[in-house]
């Protein structure tokens, strides 16, 4: 059982790090927004169908979870993916992960302000300043030119992970007891709907402006079938069978997948401030996480043979 979970831990990792290259590739091809709406149409009407034949309570009921469903619509589908497509068109794909790495740090540091049962201590603001600090590291603000192209597009991909934090904890406090299956199909239906929304009244993307390139075609593909659909299966049973700390380590191992394979098939370089920025976020995250690592280090060496 325990090397099943490793496997379908380094799969995830695998298929989640590589996913923000098929963004990137599919982006010289298809306008950001159209295309993060495209992808969940797919994935939606697949997860959905899963739930549909998997799970008893495969649609919400009450307001309270619509409710729900509303957030992770608003939040962790059309508002994070629209600003993390748009904002990929400006920066590498390791950049974009590390960012987006910085998510498990920011909703702790969310959960602890808002939710009164959860306080942050001085360990924890620490820890909660230094992922901030491996941002600042990955923009390095110039304030002759704090518009760049490069500091709007790190700040767009932030702002993904801000908001995926914020709607994480907001469904944390709604608490409606959705299973997670039919909370995830109807959010990506809803975020689906939105961004299409978005993309028309807002941006004026057009589906005339798509070249369907096989390049497009396979990364559409690979989001759709492979990242998103695949992906949030292996990450349920996962989530269940690990708990949400070890989950949250995918965030640190998909930057460097996003690495290599960025180098791979696009020729991205990575320098520096991306490798400073991204130990500084992971630093964060161990400070905010100390005792939830300790104790499954402490399980990890009970469990393990003499």
């Amino acid at each position: 059982m325990r090397y099943r979970n490793a496997l379908l831990f380094v799969v995830l990792s695998v298929v989640w790090g590589s996913a923000f290259v098929a963004i990137k590739a599919g982006l010289a091809d298809i306008p950001p927004v159209l295309f993060a709406a495209i992808r969940y149409d797919v994935a939606g009407a697949l997860v959905l169908g899963y739930a549909v034949l998997t799970v008893e309570r495969w649609r919400p009921r009450t307001r309270h979870e619509w409710a729900a469903v509303a957030v992770g619509s608003v939040f962790l589908i059309a508002g994070y993916h629209a600003l993390l497509f748009v904002g990929e068109q400006g920066t590498t794909s390791a950049a974009a992960a590390v960012v987006v790495s910085l998510s498990p740090v920011l909703t702790t540091g969310f959960a602890r302000l808002l939710l009164p049962e959860e306080r942050l201590t001085g360990v924890g603001i620490a820890g909660l300043l230094l992922g901030l600090v491996g941002v600042a590291v990955l923009v390095r603000p110039d304030p002759a030119n704090l518009f760049g192209r490069d500091v709007v597009s790190v700040g767009l991909v932030f702002g993904a992970a801000l908001s995926f934090a914020f709607g994480s904890v907001l469904l944390r406090w709604l608490d409606a007891g959705l299973p997670i299956e039919t909370l995830e199909a109807w959010s990506m239906v809803g975020g689906a709907i939105l961004m299409h929304v978005l993309s028309v009244a807002l941006l004026g993307e057009s589906p005339a402006a798509i070249d369907w390139t096989p390049r497009a075609i396979v990364a559409l593909g690979y989001l759709s079938l492979i990242a998103s659909a695949v992906g949030f299966l292996v990450y349920f049973d996962l989530l269940d069978r690990l708990g949400p700390v070890e989950i949250n380590l995918v965030s640190y191992l998909a930057p460097v997948v996003a690495a290599v394979v960025g180098f791979a098939f696009l020729g991205e370089v990575i320098d520096a401030a991306t490798g400073v920025g991204f130990l500084f976020i992971f630093a964060g995250f161990v400070l905010l996480k100390r005792r939830a690592l300790a104790r499954e280090l402490d399980r990890w060496r009970e469990a393990a043979p003499l």
